[in-house]
């Protein structure tokens, strides 16, 4: 208890000599300095660093770049083939939609006597149909349009007689695997 009146005491004989006002700006780093310089402490005063800004900023202009990127991609292959001949797209739909029906209807009559023959003309119609896309490519790149434009539309015909062609093959065997079932008796 003695202490603390006594340090009441010390707070009440000094109180009106309390410097209340800051330091100036700077004071800090000056007093650091100025007790550095007595000890003989040397500091070697720090470059900035710019690689963090510079990474920042590159970091922006790639997101920039990226975003401009997709904004501005190329067309697709098929609205390319349209701009170049704008009839095809109906040409290619209309041939598509058949293609689309007859592969459907052999899907429907693949059995396991005729599933060899299916699983090929599926592999064929999936070459044609790579020749066509080759095609597309060839008119974009600028290709003598009139010639590809022509060869497209026979890819399309090779396909529908293809597929009709192993309809009717089909057909055929089932006729021919009927006959033999009437014919044979027990």
């Amino acid at each position: 208890m003695k202490e603390k009146d006594e340090l009441e005491k010390l707070f009440e004989r000094l109180s009106g000599d309390f410097d209340f006002e800051s330091p100036n700006k700077g004071h800090q780093k000056r007093f650091l300095e100025k007790i550095e310089r007595q000890n003989g402490v040397v500091t070697l005063k720090r470059k900035k660093n710019w690689w963090k800004p510079l990474s920042i900023a590159a970091s922006i202009v790639l997101l920039v770049g990226i975003g401009l990127f997709s904004l501005n991609q190329q067309d697709s292959i098929e609205e390319r083939v349209v701009e170049i001949s704008p009839e095809i797209s109906n040409t290619e739909f209309y041939f598509a939609s058949l293609v689309e029906e007859q592969v459907r209807k052999l899907e429907e009559e693949k059995t396991p006597a005729n599933a060899k023959l299916v699983e090929d003309t599926l592999g064929q119609l999936k070459q044609l149909e790579n020749d066509y896309k080759q095609l597309e490519l060839d008119l974009v790149n600028g290709g003598n349009s009139e010639i590809i434009l022509n060869a497209m539309i026979i890819n399309f015909q090779t396909r529908i007689d293809l597929l009709k062609e192993v309809l009717a093959s089909i057909e055929d065997i089932k006729n021919i695997n009927l006959q033999n079932d009437e014919n044979f008796t027990i």
